[in-house]
């Protein structure tokens, strides 16, 4: 995640970081010496040495809402 469409951005990561599997590293930051990023993490902020960052967007879950997805593309797409 280092490019605005413009201009590209740097990630530092310390020694010993560890950075979980699926995480997003939004730059320009900067990930501390033995610093550890959860999985699934977005991170937007630098991460001090030795720092846990846990990011993650609550789950949204709407009833039906897929289905209503469906049919409309399904539609769409017949009409095509």
């Amino acid at each position: 995640c280092n490019y605005d469409g413009f201009s590209k951005f740097f990630t530092n990561v310390g020694p010993g970081a560890f950075i979980g599997s699926n995480s997003s590293l939004v730059a320009p930051i900067s990930i501390g010496s033995g610093a550890y990023v959860a999985s699934g993490s977005t991170v937007t902020d630098d991460v001090p040495d030795g720092g846990l960052a846990f990011g993650r967007a609550r789950q949204t879950t709407l009833p039906e809402r897929g289905r209503q997805l469906r049919e409309r593309l399904s539609a769409a797409k017949k009409a095509k």
